[in-house]
């Protein structure tokens, strides 16, 4: 499943999702352009609900807003019943705009700022994941005189690693995510925790990493959550409410991938987590899942408008589109690999192999490494599936690019719930007659 489940060809070779020509989407909003398939969001939502559901009735799905965040977005997650994991001010002020359930809000982040904190005090959220010792002393101070405890769950770094790239390793000891358990730095955070009168720990918190296929990670990450689990209960007497194995699970991103199982992938952790509780003597607790890619990342499609091109004889075509790194720095940052095909006919007769550059002024700036392509001109469109996870999320205003329209599709419809930034967005920042600040000297006299 590259595409979104809506994806199909007319008669005439012509592309389009939920029920909308691509080409006149991009007729009408321009190009780079984000379109994302309600449908595919919807589903994916249902699948993960319905699976988790008939697996382990305890368990809350939370999707992990880093993937993607917008206003349109959250009105379909928070109907769909699911909860909501923040990682910045920015996000859970998204949020709470958007009317967003506070009592559905976790805050996750290794380096929470004493206002971001404040924020979700203040706020009411449900939940706060703590990263390390500071944080621990930071909402020490911050929750002094305030009426209710704050929900509290625990980071631990479980030792796990995973097949994923370097920079998606999460769980690993040398990783600035988490509390160590096999340094004992976890235990003695519970300890400092349950110390606090106003915090209130529910429970364990790991996630070992991202693009993840294979089950037993998050099979080993639960043993290593309850494990600990016993262990502090022994210790101090704590009993958790709440374990979390993250999430992470992958999606297919070219042909070849494999497909995620939703079903499966619920199924073994659902049977982990029942098989743990009863092996280290715990009560089930609440189990909660946090997708994030696989909720949203089939359901988007990047749109670019090809331009330039290069012939190296004996080496490679590069062909040139009108988007990159600035909407899409996946490719750049990690190797991340992509497919692509024309708008207007189907990838069949005699193809060519190409590579995708992107426009930016850096080498790097390659969406594509090889894609075989039938004939095309300067002009025509190329859409890339699975582009709806960490690609609108990371885009940048680099060499001051504009950041691309988002539209929604569904039932022959469409409607953009992003507009394009202009380049008057980007002059807002600037200062007209900045006024100097007059500091008074630090040093000693």
């Amino acid at each position: 499943m590259i595409w979104p489940m809506s994806a199909e060809r007319a008669d005439d070779g012509a592309l389009s999702i939920g029920g909308v020509s691509l080409a006149d989407l991009a007729n009408e909003f321009g190009t780079p352009l984000y379109v994302y398939d309600v449908a595919t969001i919807r589903a994916q939502c249902r699948r993960y609900t319905g699976a988790f559901r008939d697996a382990y009735p305890q368990a809350r799905v939370v999707y992990a807003g880093k993937a993607w965040l917008s206003r349109a977005l959250l009105e379909i997650i928070a109907s769909e019943g699911l909860s909501l994991d923040v990682v910045s001010a920015g996000e859970l002020a998204l949020a709470l705009a958007c009317g967003f359930p506070t009592g559905r809000i976790n805050f996750h982040g290794n380096n929470k700022t004493p206002d971001e904190l404040r924020m979700a005090l203040d706020a009411g959220i449900a939940c706060i994941v703590i990263d390390n010792f500071d944080e621990i002393e930071l909402l020490a101070s911050l929750i002094e005189g305030r009426s209710e405890p704050q929900d509290v769950l625990l980071r631990l770094n479980p030792g796990i690693d995973v097949h994923t790239h370097d920079y998606r390793k999460t769980g690993i000891p040398d990783s600035k995510f988490g509390l160590g358990i096999a340094t004992g730095d976890a235990e003695r955070a519970a300890e400092r925790i349950i110390a606090i009168d106003g915090l209130r720990l529910r429970g364990y918190h790991a996630h070992v990493g991202s693009q993840i296929f294979e089950i037993e990670p998050f099979v080993d990450t639960v043993d290593a959550i309850f494990a600990f689990a016993a262990a502090m209960r022994d210790r101090f007497g704590i009993v958790p409410d709440e374990m979390s194995p993250g999430g992470g699970y992958g999606i297919a991103y070219e042909p070849g991938d494999p497909e995620p199982q939703i079903e499966e992938y619920a199924s073994a952790v659902a049977a982990a987590t029942v098989a743990a509780a009863e092996r280290y003597d715990l009560p089930d607790p609440v189990l909660t899942i946090e997708p994030g890619r696989s909720i949203v990342g089939m359901a988007g499609v990047a749109v670019y408008t090809l331009g330039a091109r290069k012939v190296i004889p004996g080496v490679r075509t590069y062909v040139s589109v009108d988007g990159g790194m600035a909407d899409n720095i996946r490719p750049a940052l990690y190797g991340a690999g992509y497919t692509a095909e024309l708008v207007a006919r189907p990838t069949v007769g005699d193809l060519q192999s190409v590579t995708i550059a992107g426009k930016y002024c850096e080498s790097g700036d390659v969406l594509i490494e090889r894609v075989e392509l039938p004939a095309f001109d300067p002009g025509d469109l190329l859409a890339v599936p699975a582009a709806g996870a960490y690609c609108l999320a990371m885009a940048s205003n680099y060499n001051l690019a504009l950041r691309p329209a988002v539209v929604f599709v569904e039932n022959s419809q469409a409607w953009i719930v992003q507009r394009r930034e202009t380049y008057n967005d980007l002059l807002l920042r600037e200062v007209i007659d900045p006024v100097p600040v007059l500091f008074a000297s630090s040093k000693a006299t």
